[in-house]
Order: C-alpha cells, then sequence, then structure tokens
C-alpha cells in the first residue's frame, strides 16, 4: 500500500502533467510564449493560487500542487540544464561575429540597467550589496522568452534578431560571474566589497581554464569511448554525468550548483557531439524547464502584490520605462541600427528574465537578500515576463507609427547600405532554394545572377534578384557586402564560384562566406580563395542516398536525421581541415 508521501508525489506529478500536456498549449493557442504559460499554470495551480481555497473547497487538494519543496527539488535540476544549455550554445566563434553589437549595445545596456535599478534600490533601503544584486537580476531580460517570440514572428535572423540576440548574449555571459560574485558575497564575512569583486573574477578566470584543458585532454576522448561502446544511451548517461557532476564539484568548493552546470555546458559545447546531445536532450530539458517556471508562478505571493500592490505596479512600470529607454539609447546608439529596429528590440528587452529568480534565489539562501526583501523584487520580475508579449506588440505598434517606411525600391543602387541581409551569388536551383527558405523564415537578401533571362523569370515571381556579375567588387558593393551578414555562392563553375569568393574577400575579410563545391578539389580552391564554409555536392547527395536507404530498412525518420546530422558535421569538418592544411 502506498504512504501517503507517496501518494502525493503522484498526485503533484499528475498536476504537473495536466499543466505541461492540456493548460500550456491553450495559452499557446492563445500565442503566448510556452514560458509565460508555465508560469502562468503555476500561479494558478500553486499555495497562492487555488490552494489558498482548499479549506473553502476541499476538492481544490486534488487539481493543485501540495508539496512545493518537492517540486522545487526537481526545479533546481531544471535551472542546471537551462544553464547547460547556456552554455552549451556559447560560442566564441559567435561572440566574435557579434563582438560589436555584443560588447557595445549588450555591455551598455547591462551595465547602464543595472547601475540605474541599484541606486533605486539602494533609494529604498536596501544596503549597498544587496541593492547591486537586485539591479544585476532585474537588468538580465529573459533569453526564454525573446527566443520564441523571435521564432514564432520570423525575426530571428533579421536585424531585430541580430540585436536582441546579442544583448541578450552578453547578458548570458554574465550569468556565471554573478553567480561567483554571490558566492563569495555569501561567505565573505569581513572582506570588502572590492576584495569580493577581485576573488570573484579571478575564481571565472581560474574556472575557464579548467574548462579549457579539460576540454582539449579529457572529455572528448571519454566521449568517443562511449559512443564506440554504449552508442546514444551511454552518451546521454554520460551527459547527465557531467552536468550532475560538474554542479556538486562547484557546490563542494562552496560556489553554486548552477555556475558547475553553466562549466559543463561549455565543456560539452568545445566536443563535435554538441548538437546530438542538444538533440538528445530537449525534451527531457524542455519538462524541467517547465517544471522550473511552474515553481516561478508558485513563489508568485498574489497577496504580496495586493498587499504591495502601489509599489509593485510602480516599480514594475519604472523597470519596464528605464529599461526600454536604455536598450533603445544603446542599440540606436552604438549597434548603429535603424530606429524600428532599435525600438522593437527595446520593447523585447525591457521586461526582466528568468535568471533574475536563480540569482535571487542564491542571494536568498547565501543570506545577501531577505525572504521579506526577495519577495517583491521576484513578483516585479514575474510579472514583467508576463507582460512580454504585450510589451512586444506595443514596440511593433511604435515602431509602425514613429519609424514609417519608405517606398520600395528594385534599384540595386538602394542595398548599398543595407545591413544584416544574405547576398546570393547565383539564382539558379540552389540558389533560388536558398532564397525560398529565408524568404519563408523572413529573412532579407539580395540575389545576383549575370543570365539576363533567368533574372527576368524570376522578376516575375516578385523575388529580389538583379542582373549582375558577382566576381566584381563594384556590383558586390552596390548589393551591400560591407553591411551584409552572409555571402552565399551557389555556382557550380569552378572558375566563376573562385572569383566571386576572391572579389568578396576584397572588400571583407570578417563576413562568413559559404560556398556550393563540385567534388573536394573545389572544395578546397574555395577555401584557399576564402570561403569559411564550403558543401560539396558529392556528400549531400551521398547522405541523401544513405538516409534513403536507412528508411528502407526501418529506421525511423528522426533517428535517421541525426545520424545524418552526426556523419555531415564529421565529413565537413575533414574536408574544411583538408582544405586549412593545403592553405597553410
Amino acid at each position: 500500500m502506498a504512504s501517503p508521501q507517496e501518494t502525493m508525489l503522484v498526485k503533484d506529478a499528475l498536476v504537473f502533467l495536466f499543466a505541461a500536456g492540456i493548460i500550456v498549449p491553450v495559452f499557446r493557442k492563445l500565442h503566448l510564449p510556452l514560458v509565460v504559460g508555465f508560469v502562468i499554470a503555476g500561479i494558478g495551480l500553486g499555495p497562492f493560487g487555488l490552494a489558498s481555497f482548499i479549506q473553502e473547497v476541499p476538492f481544490l487538494a486534488y487539481i493543485t500542487i501540495s508539496d512545493q519543496k518537492a517540486a522545487h527539488t526537481f526545479a533546481e535540476l531544471g535551472v542546471l540544464f537551462l544553464l547547460f544549455k547556456l552554455g552549451l550554445d556559447f560560442s566564441f566563434e559567435k561572440l566574435w561575429q557579434l563582438r560589436h553589437l555584443v560588447f557595445g549595445a549588450g555591455a551598455l545596456q547591462t551595465s547602464l540597467s543595472a547601475l540605474i535599478i541599484g541606486l533605486l534600490a539602494y533609494w529604498f533601503g536596501f544596503t549597498a550589496l544587496a541593492a547591486i544584486i537586485v539591479g544585476l537580476a532585474l537588468a538580465l531580460s529573459s533569453t526564454a522568452i525573446v527566443s520564441q517570440l523571435l521564432i514564432d514572428q520570423r525575426k530571428l535572423t533579421q536585424p531585430l534578431g541580430r540585436a536582441s540576440i546579442a544583448v541578450l548574449l552578453f547578458q548570458d555571459l554574465l550569468v556565471a560571474p554573478i553567480l561567483i560574485f554571490i558566492g563569495f558575497a555569501s561567505t565573505n564575512d569581513d572582506g570588502s566589497l572590492t576584495t569580493i569583486i577581485i576573488r570573484a573574477l579571478l575564481e571565472g578566470a581560474g574556472a575557464l581554464m579548467i574548462i579549457y584543458l579539460l576540454a582539449r585532454y579529457c572529455l572528448r576522448p571519454v566521449y568517443h569511448l562511449a559512443l564506440e561502446t554504449g552508442g546514444r544511451d551511454l552518451l546521454m548517461a554520460l551527459t547527465l554525468f557531467t552536468v550532475i557532476g560538474a554542479a556538486g564539484l562547484t557546490a563542494s568548493a562552496g560556489l553554486s550548483l548552477g555556475l558547475g552546470a553553466f562549466l559543463a555546458g561549455l565543456l560539452v559545447g568545445e566536443t563535435e557531439f554538441k548538437h546530438q546531445i542538444d538533440v538528445d536532450l530537449d525534451p527531457f530539458k524542455g519538462l524541467l524547464l517547465g517544471l522550473f517556471f511552474m515553481t516561478v508562478g508558485m513563489g508568485i505571493n498574489l497577496q504580496i502584490i495586493v498587499e504591495n500592490g502601489l509599489f509593485i505596479c510602480g516599480a514594475l512600470l519604472a523597470l519596464l520605462v528605464f529599461k526600454a529607454l536604455i536598450a533603445f539609447l544603446a542599440i540606436d546608439l552604438m549597434a548603429q541600427k535603424s530606429r524600428e529596429t532599435a525600438i522593437e528590440a527595446a520593447s523585447l528587452l525591457a521586461p526582466a528574465g528568468e535568471f533574475a529568480f536563480v540569482i535571487l534565489a542564491a542571494a536568498t539562501l547565501g543570506g545577501v537578500l531577505t525572504p521579506e526583501q526577495a519577495m517583491p523584487i521576484a513578483a516585479i520580475a514575474g510579472l514583467s515576463m508576463l507582460l512580454t508579449p504585450l510589451t512586444a506588440y506595443l514596440g511593433r505598434l511604435a515602431a509602425t507609427r514613429l519609424c514609417p517606411k519608405a517606398p520600395s525600391s528594385y534599384a540595386l543602387t538602394d542595398y548599398a547600405d543595407l545591413e544584416g541581409h544574405v547576398i546570393i551569388a547565383g539564382f539558379g536551383r540552389v540558389g533560388h532554394a536558398v532564397a525560398r527558405i529565408l524568404k519563408t523564415e523572413q529573412a532579407d537578401f539580395v540575389a545576383l545572377d549575370n543570365s539576363a533571362a533567368l533574372v527576368s523569370s524570376r522578376r516575375k515571381q516578385h523575388t529580389k534578384v538583379y542582373y549582375g556579375d558577382a566576381s566584381r567588387p563594384e556590383i558586390l558593393s552596390r548589393a551591400g557586402a560591407n553591411g551584409a551578414a552572409l555571402f552565399v555562392v551557389t555556382v557550380d563553375d569552378k572558375d566563376s564560384a573562385s572569383a566571386m569568393v576572391k572579389a568578396f574577400r576584397t572588400l571583407s575579410t570578417t563576413i562568413p562566406v559559404l560556398a556550393r563545391a563540385r567534388d573536394a578539389e573545389h572544395a578546397n580552391e574555395l577555401l584557399e580563395a576564402g570561403a569559411d564554409f564550403v558543401i560539396p555536392d558529392a556528400v549531400e547527395a551521398g547522405l541523401q542516398l544513405a538516409g534513403r536507404a536507412l528508411e528502407q530498412f526501418g529506421f525511423d525518420r528522426k533517428s535517421v536525421l541525426s545520424r545524418l546530422d552526426l556523419e555531415r558535421e564529421a565529413e565537413y569538418e575533414r574536408g574544411t581541415k583538408a582544405g586549412m592544411k593545403l592553405v597553410e
């Protein structure tokens, strides 16, 4: 016979799965992000929602969360995987490509927001250390919600997406140092604030050095051994061991669990298994994150909001206004984007984010903040996150009203100052396929082809393609080569493709160049000419044929795609290394 504790655990699990499988999809029908749906479900099913009426309506005990502490235990695993995913997605290459946006607009927006919020907190009676923590917590925005909104609006690859993600990337980089800072602040009894900051920076530098050594000498061989002996099952087991083990090590050293998970993500992100692990872990991580955001909702005390309604509403309004103004100025001045982009990005970045709760929880556990101080701040953060879809809508509305679009023109000269777009050289079947996918995702592009008949045919389909030789630098300049995000060469003629790559490299040495190659020899020529990534036709044809063969043998489509992704990455890595040796 099951014990009362076991019965309660099963009931709470059913309530959570009911929320994840039924309630949250209803919110998605209303075009609300998943994160917002889980937070609202947590508010309704938590101790400060329907559960507060159990004495009057006993039946509510069966449809609400009874043991909030048990839910928090599982939610902490969700936080670990959130931070692990953050580390897994972190890329020094991506950071370098967006460095002007990240360390310009991102640094300015985050530092000014933290400063102003911290000063306001200090004015309201917080200690200097507590005010710094509150400022840092509320200065961060929601990577989960903003990314989902950009994907839903198909703007992730547009200038709006690039500007927003760049600022969020800088904020994400701060999470680990903030947690280190809180760890030292919690254990520091008589040291000064300067001492705490210096120790936090030194500890962070030491952690990065350990990550580099482990990733270079230990982790990759172990992952290879797991994959060769046990396949993806052991790969997943090793990943879970890495995440939880790293979290345990940092906790034993007096730092936070979350910091260890973040470092584990950086470790795994340095291996060639990064993408496979991300795919395999995604459903498991999604459920745990859902539980985490439900506990965020459970922690929003409606009674405290009612009792401190004037303060919380005023602070919430101030947070949204100040962060939006600062984000607008940072993106408009430092990133040099259009006013329309700056306004929309500011509206997305104004609310607080999920890491505010991680920071506040760590600060409360360490004694830097009292629960009485943390709960109103958490309520402000949670309410602002719920308002993100509304602020995004208001931002789009303001951008439309304040920045009317200029009349469209089809002249090639109009694109000389364009930014964040893709230039496609060659508009045959491959180039047209690339453009069609980019257009579906609402990514901006300019296509060039030296066949007048083909250009005339494609222009009848209202496609942005122009007659021009992409091997001439002056034509590329008119297509906006200086501000392009990507240059894609799709022609299969060896001499023409190499000439196009070389011509583009005379205008820019940093913008990524993707090129189509006929075979391995052609791929090496393009790499030598300056291409960053080459896709040989023969490789892709072989992969597609192999995939069809596996499906004929009874493999499911998802397994086939995962296998092809691994093989594709290995094949391209081998080809790229060969090309780089040839260049040297």
